[in-house]
Order: C-alpha cells, then structure tokens, then sequence
C-alpha cells in the first residue's frame, strides 16, 4: 500500500485492510474474466488489498458450478504475482457444490478445493458462510481452529448467523482457547438496519468483532441511479427498485442527494461513508462489475461527513 493510503488502513483481527472491501460475486457472473481482471487491476492501483469472495459464487448462474469467483481471483494474484499484497476472504457452508453444512468433512474439503482454485497456500478470512443449526457450533469452530494450527487459514469469520449462535460460538472459543471469529458479515445498509443493530451488532461490539456488510448500497439502490421514473440495467433492478416504494427509501434518498451535493460527491459514496461511520464496521463490502464503477466507492476513503450529517442520515434511514 502507498503512503497515502496507509492512514486508513482498517483492523480485522491481525489483518490490515482498506476502507472498501470489493466483492468478488460478480466475477464470473456479469463480469467475465478479462472485465474483472479491469476492475481487479484498478482496485489494486488505488491502494485496494481486500478481496472478498465465497466457494459458491457462482453457482446461482445457469452453466456455472460455483467456484467461478475464486478461479478468477486466483488466475488474477498469479499473474500479477501480488498475493503477499492481497487479503483474500473467502466462505464455505452455503451448500456448495451440493454439500450442505458445516460437518469437518465439509469444511476441510471445501478448504483445499478453495486454495487450489485461489491458487494460494492460505486463505486470509475465512467465513463460514451460513450457520448450520444441526452442529453445535463447538463443533465446526474446532475444525476452524485446526485450519489455523495448520496455516491453511489466519483468521475466521462468520456470516448469516443468529445473536445466540455467534455469542455461543465466540464464548466456546475463549474458554476453550481455540482461533475466534474476528469479524462478522450482516447484511447492513442505510434502507436495512433491523437486521444488524441490536442483538447482533450488541455481539459484535461486546467481542471486538469487525462487520464488514454486504448489500452495502443495497442491491444499487444507494446509489443513486434508482429513480421514482427511471429504468436501469441491472440484473438486480427489481430489488433496488423496490426501495422508491417505501417512505423511507424516498427520506434516505433526498437525505443522500443534498449531503452529495454539499461534498460535491456520489450519492454512492456518501452511502458507504454512513455506514463506514457505525460502531462495530470497519470495512462496507461492494461489487462493481466495470472499472467505471469503482471510483465512487473507491472515494469512501477519502470523504469525511459531519457528525450533524451522518446524524440527518441515521434519522431518515430510521
């Protein structure tokens, strides 16, 4: 990382990162491999080192298999010979390919097929990517916590999990002296707040644990370009759209456009500040599937709202 950027360096666990987290579910998906090595390429140059991807991603699309993601991302460190520069998280228990849960056979299969795709020898973060409530939990962190004993994994993580589970989880880890989530993955934006604060963020914050939220603008609808007459291009529209439905979409909206204007920034980028700025998050998690789009996250960086602003977006978005 350049200078310039070190200063906003975030902490999860014993890892460094950027303010932005760029999600890798789009590669393979809507961007093909030269398009995400554009984004990959232009995310690094800014100072980008924190890349997050799943095992499953992307499976959801027809003629894919899930692992397409990782593939690509690892194609991508190894021609650019800049792993030791990238912190790479990735996720396993969403059932790929057809193995549900997160029983030791799973997670250590789902462990070495993701480090060969990723064409690496550790895996930086590894999530486990949704709960699974037919184990005790004691049981796949201390699977987790022999992937740590052997390198192959330096910190976990954990997403789509209950308050219960993940205070159970993290408390078993202490008293057992066994590797600890360090983060969490909630979904969490300004036109979703239920989902995390509370119970959760209450978890989080009682173990020092990192958020780093997906859906961060909200499927695009942060963005701005969602419009009460508009139409957009996106394999994601009707999600975002549904937002200019609520009178909290519309209150977020207007809220966002007057804080952009007076920053002379993207109504995108004043999103991701908002939620940069909230106990407990270290890093907001985006996708942008052209280099075009990257900018405006990129700038969360860079942009420093009042408090009085982030208070006017914390009541809208109420």
């Amino acid at each position: 990382m350049t200078d310039k950027h070190r200063h906003h360096t975030r902490k999860i666990g014993s890892l460094s990162v950027h303010p932005l987290a760029l999600g890798g579910n789009v590669f393979g998906w809507t961007a093909d491999k030269d398009r995400s090595f554009a984004v990959l390429d232009a995310y690094a140059a800014a100072g980008g080192n924190f890349i997050d991807t799943a095992d499953a991603y992307s499976a959801w699309v027809p003629g894919n298999s899930g692992g397409e993601s990782e593939t690509i991302i690892g194609d991508w460190m190894a021609s650019r010979r800049n792993r030791d520069d990238i912190v790479v998280a990735t996720k396993v228990g969403a059932g790929y390919p057809e193995r549900p849960g997160l029983s030791a056979a799973v997670i250590k299969e789902g462990v070495e097929a993701s480090l060969r795709r990723l064409r690496t020898d550790r895996i930086d973060l590894y999530y486990t990517h949704y709960d699974d409530p037919s184990l005790p939990v004691e049981d796949y962190i201390a699977t987790l916590d022999g992937l740590v004993k052997e390198g192959k994994v330096r910190e976990i993580a954990a997403s789509n999990v209950t308050p219960e589970r993940l205070a159970r989880a993290l408390e078993f880890s202490d008293s057992a002296g066994l590797a600890k989530y360090v983060a969490i993955q909630p979904e969490y934006n300004l036109v979703a707040r239920d989902g995390y604060e509370g119970p959760l963020a209450e978890v989080a914050a009682r173990h020092g644990l990192a958020a780093v939220p997906y859906y961060a603008l909200a499927s695009g609808f942060l963005t701005g370009k969602y419009r009460p007459d508009a139409t957009v291009d996106s394999a994601r529209a009707e999600g975002a759209a549904r937002h200019l439905r609520t009178e909290r979409g519309l209150r977020v909206l207007a809220a966002l456009d007057e804080i952009a204007a007076a920053h002379d920034a993207e109504v995108a980028t004043v999103a991701l500040a908002w939620l940069a700025s909230r106990p407990t998050v270290a890093t907001p998690l985006a996708s942008a599937r052209t280099v075009e789009q990257l900018p405006p996250l990129l700038a969360l960086a860079d942009l420093r709202l009042t408090e009085e602003e982030l208070a006017r977006l914390t009541d809208a978005s109420a």
